[in-house]
């Protein structure tokens, strides 16, 4: 085993802090990882803070993450050392449920082990990316392709394949009208990708302050939600709503946008539960559904598409110590569009 330094949450509500993760010696099919960079997702402070429920502490977050790898295991056929890959949400799965047999590791119907918080296969609580090091078996990291440089890779791990999953599950590509909700980390990729989808993109968004960024990356048309007249003049406008933000929202006004046999797609979750009015499903046979990130064949395929088409995440670099200064801005909307953590400066 080996004692790596990392910043870490020490109790719910409690700033994070440096500390130290043990990271296991590794098996016949794990994969060493020297991280380089680790994306803050807003799911890592929803987390710390016990938003989503009680954690053990301390706490390591941390699932956007790239780095290089430094040692495999004697059975590792698919990565080498010095290769540039990464680590999502996942790092490990049952392996033998349909789920699972289907590429679906996210939906794993004995336990899908999540990067940091989650109980390990050996029993072990998993800590996440904002240390120097990680391991990982091989079957959950992802190989990031050379075009795509690691710090804006990171937060593909999570906010490219959020977006990138429901987009190609409900078949968006040419002709396909799509808006997506909010432009923040999650907004600004779901943009991106719907776009070199070949879909008509329209962003919603409460004001027009990010409007030249929106349309830069990719936006068709951005519209302010805090005007009145947007609902009015957008009903039954579009085939899909990517609703990327994790606050509530009034879903009728939402639903009278969708033509006939379109679907709501929510990826942000607030903490406190919505109503539905059913009448705005029923009334065009409307859905409202949700999606979860993706399976590890699938992130792969995300990576391999962004490389392709020359997307990555718009990002701000912070060291280490400006990680608590990061969460405040993450919950004041004040970046854009994704904090990345230099893990040089875990040491």
């Amino acid at each position: 085993m080996s004692v790596v330094s990392a910043f870490a949450a020490p109790a719910e509500g409690a700033p994070l802090e440096r500390t130290t993760v043990t990271r296991r010696d590794p098996g016949p099919l794990d994969v060493v990882i020297d991280i380089v960079f680790a994306g803050i997702c807003h799911s890592d402070i929803h987390t710390v803070r016990g938003d989503w429920g009680p954690q053990q502490y301390p706490l390591t977050p941390g699932h956007e993450i790239a780095g290089i790898v430094s040692a495999v295991g004697d059975e590792v056929t698919r990565f080498a050392v010095g290769d540039r890959v990464g680590v999502g949400c996942l790092v490990n799965s049952c392996g033998q449920c349909d789920a699972c047999r289907r590429g679906l590791e996210q939906h794993c119907r004995e336990r899908a082990v999540g990067t940091y918080g989650a109980v390990d296969r050996d029993g072990t609580i998993t800590q996440g990316g904002y240390s120097q090091q990680v391991v990982v078996t091989e079957a959950f990291v992802l190989r990031i392709p050379d075009s795509i440089p690691l710090d804006r890779a990171a937060p593909l791990l999570c906010a490219g394949i959020t977006t990138y999953s429901p987009l190609r599950h409900w078949n968006v590509g040419p002709g396909s009208r799509v808006a997506v909700v909010g432009l923040g980390g999650l907004g600004h990729m779901g943009v991106q990708i719907a776009h070199a989808l070949g879909a008509e993109v329209t962003v919603l968004s409460q004001t027009l302050s990010k409007k030249d960024v929106g349309l830069r990356l990719g936006a068709d048309r951005y519209l302010a939600t805090s005007d009145p007249e947007t609902f009015r003049s957008l009903r039954h406008s579009f085939d899909v709503i990517l609703n990327t933000v994790s606050a509530p929202l009034d879903f009728s006004a939402y639903l009278r946008l969708l033509d006939i046999d379109g679907t709501m797609v929510c990826v942000g979750l607030p903490p406190e539960p919505m109503s539905v009015d059913v009448a705005q499903l029923i009334g065009g046979r409307r859905s409202l559904a949700g999606s979860n990130i993706g399976g590890i064949a699938e992130t792969q395929e995300m990576l391999d598409f962004c490389a392709e088409h020359g997307i990555a995440a718009e990002i701000e670099v912070i060291g280490a110590a400006d990680i608590n200064v990061a969460y405040e801005r993450v919950l004041a909307s004040d970046v854009r569009f994704r904090f990345v953590i230099d893990a040089a400066t875990f040491a």
